[in-house]
């Protein structure tokens, strides 16, 4: 390890990114998805097979920012490289992960989805940080 040596602000942006990726694929996993990953360059970062009705679908992660100069919103920007939003044919669903709170919902072709923290997992779907050995639970 190289001391004294300073991250550029890209790599640490990969970093999170890549940080966040490995998170929500552990909470889908935990809520006893089907998780893979592309081994091409998609538009979507993981595929995933729905436990109860055992359909594929595509998510793009993103990285949650809180904006407190907005009470402390909960921001999903969910915009591609050329600053267009994710459509529905790019990804099926969104999740977005703040540390260890994993979020799931539909990908309506927004540029960016709020909500506030008491009322994100009425809103979004807040996925397990543990295993859930029932599965059932997770349908409900």
């Amino acid at each position: 390890m190289t001391k004294g040596r300073a991250k550029s602000t890209a790599h640490i942006s990969e970093v999170v990114g890549k940080v966040s990726e490995m998170t929500a694929r552990r909470a889908l996993l935990n809520a006893g998805y089907i998780v893979a990953k592309p081994e091409t360059d998609e538009p979507f970062d993981v595929v995933f097979r729905d436990p109860v009705n055992r359909e594929w679908y595509t998510a793009q992660i993103k990285t949650i920012r809180v904006r407190e100069d907005r009470d402390g919103a909960l921001v999903v920007s969910a915009r591609k490289s050329n600053g267009e939003p994710y459509a529905k044919p790019d990804a099926d669903y969104i999740v977005g992960v703040l540390g260890d709170a994993v979020y799931m919902f539909e990908n309506t072709g927004q540029a960016e989805y709020w909500a506030q923290e008491a009322t994100a997992s009425k809103r979004w779907v807040k996925l397990p940080t543990e295993i859930v050995r029932d599965q059932t639970a997770v349908a409900q």
